[in-house]
């Protein structure tokens, strides 16, 4: 009997995924436990095995696309077995077809442009000629370019191969083109000639009347002598989670970043203890800096409730419990998982679980539902590793603060009577959402870690 593979909801917060790989296609003999496709959400990867042996009878969706998550993505079954009761409610390639062709929009025309006669009049196209082309752009994952932005392109010499449609599956349609016509000057009968010609372009500003480009005021896009000294990629679906994240976090929140140095000769002495006993079989699992320092955080966060805490708008939400986040460098992105109950855990019990966190991370294997920002009550990023000794971290929303550990470096501090030696410091920036904390109560904070970090005693 033949069995429906449906796209899995992995985590309350995903609503669809990304095919990354078809590891079987239509006809392809498969046995139970067969890795079938591998997909991503914004953070994570994961494989979804075969629940039976067959063969698959059909695949609903092509590497690349976009699949909410518990919608049909195979069918397994035997060989010639009948399916058609699985398969409504799915739509045909003919109707795929249909969004991914742009549709004519010349309605107001009056013209009847379900007419072959008037489709071929208004686009030039042959009934048909569209879909054909269509279906080829889809297998080869091309951008194809409507009628209207092509002729539009090529009256105005812009090179549509630089262009990113905003059509359906990426087609350029006359928009795009206008878009880039708004942003550049105007140009003369000779400068648009010689652009088209010879692949120049006009400066920012003509020297024309009213500014129009003249043909002196063109320039080569790319060296010739060079050629393209350019590589255009499309970005990930995680960089574009990422950067929407950042951009909404920044555009929506009043951020403020204070730095501050603490002592770090207690962390650098216990780091060397720490180091000592592991090597000597008394630990299990090593004991960091940036350990020692999320421990700190900790306790500082203990005593002050109000950082460890959401804007919520028009309320703000304060947890009784530490739910830390740590930001993560992956090779697929920044990823900051959560650390459930931070505030139950020994130092060795958090050093374990910040290991297990980070390894899941990098390998894909992370649970989505930890990585979601409303997951998290507060979270550290650390750069120090990097030598940097400055950075203004951004906040994770709806999260009221974030901080950002720096590396250690020697500072001239009075150690009594007098007498001034260099000391290491560890640089700490904490960055606060100002509608959520006042200045004073921000300072007050990280002043806090930077006790907590000087003087920490571990029960190892």
């Amino acid at each position: 009997m033949a069995v429906v593979v449906i796209m899995p909801k992995q985590g309350q917060s995903v609503e669809s995924c990304i095919i990354t790989e078809l590891k079987k296609k239509k006809g392809d003999a498969v046995k139970k436990g067969d890795i079938l496709f591998s997909y991503e959400t914004d953070k994570a990867s994961f494989e979804e095995e075969s629940p039976a042996g067959g063969v698959v009878l059909e695949c609903f969706y092509r590497e690349g696309d976009e699949v909410p998550v518990l919608e049909n993505m195979m069918i397994v079954g035997e060989p010639g077995e009948d399916i058609s009761s699985l398969l409504i409610g799915h739509k045909e390639p003919k109707e795929l077809l249909k969004e991914v062709v742009e549709p004519v929009s010349m309605h107001s025309s009056g013209d009847d442009v379900t007419d072959p006669e008037v489709t071929t009049r208004l686009t030039g196209e042959v009934p048909g000629q569209r879909e054909n082309l269509a279906l080829q752009n889809v297998q080869s994952g091309t951008s194809p370019v409507s009628p209207r932005a092509g002729k539009l392109a090529e009256k105005n010499a812009i090179d549509t191969s630089a262009l990113l449609g905003s059509g359906p599956q990426g087609r350029i349609i006359e928009k795009d083109v206008q878009a880039i016509l708004q942003n550049r000057p105007k140009m003369t009968s000779l400068a648009k000639k010689l652009a088209a010609e010879e692949g120049l372009c006009p400066q920012s500003s003509g020297t024309g009347l009213a500014g129009t480009a003249r043909a002196s005021d063109l320039s080569s896009s790319v060296s010739s002598g060079y050629g393209n000294d350019y590589e255009d990629r499309k970005i990930s679906n995680m960089r574009k989670i990422i950067a929407r994240s950042m951009h909404a976090s920044l555009q929506h929140s009043a951020q403020l970043t204070h730095h501050l140095g603490a002592d770090a000769r207690n962390i650098l002495a216990l780091r060397k203890k720490m180091k000592a006993m592991l090597d000597e079989g008394q630990l299990d699992t090593n004991i960091t800096l940036n350990d020692m320092v999320c421990f700190s955080v900790i306790k500082a966060l203990k005593k002050f409730s109000s950082v460890n805490s959401h804007f919520l708008g028009d309320t703000i939400r304060y947890f009784n419990k530490v739910h830390l986040g740590l930001a993560v460098d992956t090779e697929r992105g920044l990823m900051v998982p959560v650390v459930r109950n931070a505030d139950d855990l020994s130092i060795t019990g958090l050093a374990r679980r910040f290991k297990e966190i980070a390894a899941a991370c990098r390998n894909g294997s992370v649970n989505p539902d930890i990585l979601s920002p409303e997951a998290g009550t507060f979270t550290v990023s650390n750069l120090g590793n990097y030598g940097v000794e400055m950075f203004t971290p951004v906040i994770n929303l709806p999260q009221s603060a974030i901080l950002g550990v720096n590396t250690v470096v020697p500072r001239p501090k009075d150690i009594g009577d007098g007498v001034y030696a260099f000391v290491p410091f560890i640089g700490l920036s904490l960055t606060y959402d100002h509608r959520s904390l006042d200045g004073g109560e921000a300072t007050r904070f990280l002043k806090q870690i930077a006790i907590e970090i000087e003087n920490l005693e571990l029960d190892i």
